[in-house]
């Protein structure tokens, strides 16, 4: 199982949105990066994904996971562009914004901090648990099932 984060502004598509679409999911359509693309090409089914509010907020707030390995985004004319689909898991009992995953030296390399433009990114095991923990969830505890 690998791990990853997954941004998304809030006012085009937020966290319960995501919650609303249930276990049918939803594809993680309009990436227009080259690697943020490639990162979803090889996402695999059950990979678990923080959904972080982008712009507004600036936080993680929830779980997801990949229910659909990467296909044709159907928002793509061209081709070149795919997109995975996703489900919501959990929410975060307090979401983790941005300035206290740059404060947490655990988190000083995660491509939250460092790439923070990049719309979806790879997460360690080690800074997932550390997410997790500041979050309210047990390091160790999986996400729960839907």
């Amino acid at each position: 199982m690998a791990y990853w984060l997954l941004k998304s502004e809030p006012d085009a598509f937020s966290w319960d949105d995501l919650v609303a679409k249930g276990a049918k999911g939803e594809p993680w359509s309009g990436v227009r990066n080259f690697t943020a693309r490639n990162n979803m090409k090889a996402m695999q089914l059950g990979d678990l994904c923080f959904f972080y509010h982008s712009n507004i907020g600036k936080e993680v707030v929830g779980i997801c996971e990949v229910i659909a390995l990467a296909h044709p985004d159907p928002t793509d004319d061209t081709g070149k562009w795919q997109c995975v689909d996703v489900k919501a898991i959990e929410p975060l009992p307090r979401p983790v914004t941005l300035e206290a995953a740059k404060l947490n030296p655990r988190l000083a390399e995660m491509s939250l901090v460092t790439s923070f433009r990049l719309s979806v990114q790879p997460v360690t095991e080690k800074e997932w648990a550390e997410v997790c923990k500041m979050g309210g969830l047990a390091p160790t505890k999986r996400a729960k099932k839907a």
